[in-house]
């Protein structure tokens, strides 16, 4: 209880949420899409990984598939794939424009995107070309809201 405590404590203080929904984690400063991308906006910029809740479902990643640095992306459609124990998954853009960065650690250590979803095993990033897309994504309420019923369908 103590640990859990602590871990309340360092959460609150990193501004990050913390939500008692089995193992995922949802941080309040994100946009998620129902694909299970998020996507952190820095001015025009915008890093784009696999959620926390996406990782967990799939297992043990053992390989990105990674689009070249100047590739356009487009919202909703696919850039990558991400390759598990389990299965392989697209993975669709919550925004378009141009892809900027490549996390090239991933072609060495996929399994950053389960280690660390939010932090080292973000995807790519990218200048976006229209911010007004960043209305249709979901907050991490709604997001939380989402994976539950969505677990409750399976």
């Amino acid at each position: 209880m103590a640990l859990r405590l602590l871990a309340s404590r360092a959460a609150s203080q990193l501004r990050l949420a913390v939500f008692p929904r089995g193992f995922a984690t949802v941080i309040n400063e994100l946009k998620y899409t129902d694909s299970h991308e998020w996507v952190k906006v820095e001015g025009n910029s915008a890093t784009i990984g696999i959620t926390d809740h996406a990782q967990d479902h799939l297992g043990d990643v053992v390989y990105v598939e990674l689009p070249e640095e100047g590739a356009t992306v487009t919202q909703g459609s696919a850039f990558g794939a991400v390759e598990s124990v389990k299965a392989t998954s697209d993975v669709n853009s919550p925004v378009s424009g141009k892809v900027t960065q490549v996390n090239s650690e991933l072609n060495n250590s996929p399994a950053l995107i389960n280690a660390s979803p939010y932090e080292n095993g973000w995807i790519i990033k990218v200048e976006m070309s229209n911010a007004g897309e960043l209305k249709s994504l979901m907050d991490a309420g709604q997001y939380t809201k989402f994976c539950e019923e969505e677990d409750a369908k399976h």
